[in-house]
């Protein structure tokens, strides 16, 4: 998955407009216009289409846990410069305050089953013995999930 992707399901999971997007990477000190929030969710055909970078998305995530959890007291976290899905994965999973339990639910909203253990080796740091990298499938499926769990009605976009 492409960071863009990752943002549109997002944008589609939140029902977020423009406006709300803006406001979420300002939420993390990121001032973006609307235009750039526009060329960053068109498809790669799009001639005005452009690539989010790592360091973006990591700020509209980290916006994303300060809106949904309230900004946390002292410095803010730097923005990584290189994402992971497991990276991704752990900065929804805070923001939405998701125990392991709810993550297992929302996965079998899309009848993905996983074990509890094999979801705790995705939060391990990457020099754990039983760290395992997040694959795209998982971590489309937990968006996918999400989004049947915080927009029930609505059509999955894909």
């Amino acid at each position: 998955m492409t960071n863009n992707d990752i943002l549109r399901r997002i944008r589609y999971t939140f029902d977020f407009n423009d406006n709300e997007m803006i406001e979420v990477f300002n939420a993390a000190d990121l001032t973006v216009s609307r235009e750039q929030v526009i060329n960053w969710l068109k498809k790669e055909e799009d001639d005005s289409f452009c690539k989010i970078i790592d360091k973006e998305l990591a700020q509209f995530l980290n916006g994303l846990i300060n809106q949904k959890r309230g900004k946390r007291e002292g410095a803010q976290p730097e923005p990584e410069s290189r994402l992971t899905n497991n990276m991704i994965f752990m900065k929804l999973r805070i923001a939405m305050n998701m125990k392991a339990e709810d993550i297992l639910d929302t996965l079998k909203l899309v009848d993905f089953r996983l074990s509890k253990h094999e979801l705790s080796a995705f939060f391990r740091k990457p020099d754990n013995k039983h760290y395992r990298e997040c694959q795209d499938q998982i971590l489309r499926n937990f968006l996918m999930g999400l989004q049947l769990h915080l927009r029930p009605n609505s059509t999955t976009q894909d």
